[in-house]
Parts: structure tokens; sequence; C-alpha cells
């Protein structure tokens, strides 16, 4: 089996089973959950496909890949209650496993295809982060690249290490692929964030400093009498 396909595989659960866990969450019915999983597992690649200029159709001859999403949204749904619950507990995990294979896939991809970096780096990110954004919007949620959470970095940066030809050999491409897993829970672990500034204050914030809480209407209206 060629490492892109392996990678391939390792997504397709990981996000099918995110977003799984996401609709019941939100208690979608057993077809919401269905959808929400496949657009979760495919929705990056398609995405991708259409700015690299690969036909969208290509999507209905990975017959047994749509087949394993759909088996990976079942399984999720029939779990007995108690093991979803602590599997929910590891739903960062899933999404930086999808998040890591997915990237990492999508730089093979255009790589392959003799595309140039700027492709590579699109590729990686979008086919690493799509899925997620579909299923958040999908789920009313605030995509998680949109927060300021460090999301789309790691994918990016493995698309950089994959097009600049760091990683090449079936090991070295598994690394890679710890090595975003790792980095990416180290950032939630330790909350790290990037740079973001508050139109309440006008600070500037970095790293794991707390965000500002909102003012309140004549809060806001003493700052601005205030403000020469």
């Amino acid at each position: 089996m060629h490492i892109f396909e392996i990678f391939s595989i390792i997504g397709t659960v990981a996000f099918a089973m995110s977003g799984a866990f996401v609709a019941m969450e939100e208690e979608y019915d057993i077809l919401g959950v269905l959808v929400l999983g496949l657009v979760t597992a495919f929705g990056g690649g398609i995405v991708r496909n259409v700015l690299i200029g690969v036909p969208v159709t290509t999507l209905w001859g990975q017959g047994d890949l749509i087949m394993l999403a759909v088996m990976s949204v079942l399984v999720a749904f029939v779990l007995p209650m108690p093991w979803v619950r602590r599997w929910k507990r590891t739903e960062v995990l899933f999404d930086a496993i999808g998040l890591s294979a997915f990237a990492i896939q999508g730089a093979l991809y255009a790589t392959d295809m003799k595309h140039p970096m700027s492709a590579v780096l699109v590729a990686a990110v979008l086919t690493g982060i799509g899925g997620g954004i579909i299923r958040d919007l999908l789920a009313g949620r605030k995509p998680l690249v949109l927060r300021d959470e460090i999301y789309a970095v790691w994918a990016m940066l493995a698309g950089l290490a994959v097009g600049m030809g760091w990683f090449v050999s079936t090991w070295e491409l598994i690394l890679l692929f710890a090595a975003v897993v790792f980095f990416r829970m180290l950032s939630v672990h330790y909350k790290w964030k990037l740079p973001r500034r508050s139109l309440t204050t006008g600070d500037i914030y970095i790293g794991t400093e707390a965000k500002p809480k909102p003012k309140s209407s004549s809060e806001r209206a003493i700052v601005q009498d205030q403000t020469p």
C-alpha cells in the first residue's frame, strides 16, 4: 500500500469520526450525522481539487474510502454512550490526526502533479482544514481556523516540509505525521495562541494572554467620551 493511501485512510476515519461526534453533540439525527461525517472527511479534498485543477468527479472513484467513512460514522453512532463520552474527550486528538494526515496527503498530491510551492501549501492547508471548516459551519460553530488557536499553521508547515523535499521516504513522512499531531496537541494543552487584537481596548494579545471581557454599552460610552 502506498503511503499516500495510508494517509488517506487515516484522515478519512479520523475526520469522519470527528464529524459524527460533533453532529451527535448537536443532537442531529442519523442522516445529519452521516452528512456531517462525510462532509468532514471529503470536504477539504473537494475544495483542494477545485483549486488545483483536478475534476471533482474523482471523488466517485474513491468508493472504498466513502464506504470506510460511512462505516466509521455508523460505528460512532451505535457506540454505547459511556464509550461515546470517553471518545468525545479525544475529539481534539481525532481532529489533529485528520489535520496531519490530510495536510500531508494534500501536499503529496500537489507535488505529484508538479505544482509550484504556493499550490503545495494551498493544497496542504485546504485538505487539512477544509473539511473541519465545513463541519463547524454546518454545526453552527465558529471554525477552529478562524479562532486564535494555532491550527492551520501546522498544516502549512507540513506542506512546506513536503514541498521542500525535507520528508520524502515512508518513514520520514510518518515521522512528519507524528510531529504535526504532537505539536497540534501541544498547542492545545498549553493554549498557544496567534496574536489577536481587541477592538474594545485596542490592545494586542500574544500567546496565552486572556482576552478582555466585552464591555457593556455604558462602559464603551465612557471610553469613547474619554477618547481625545
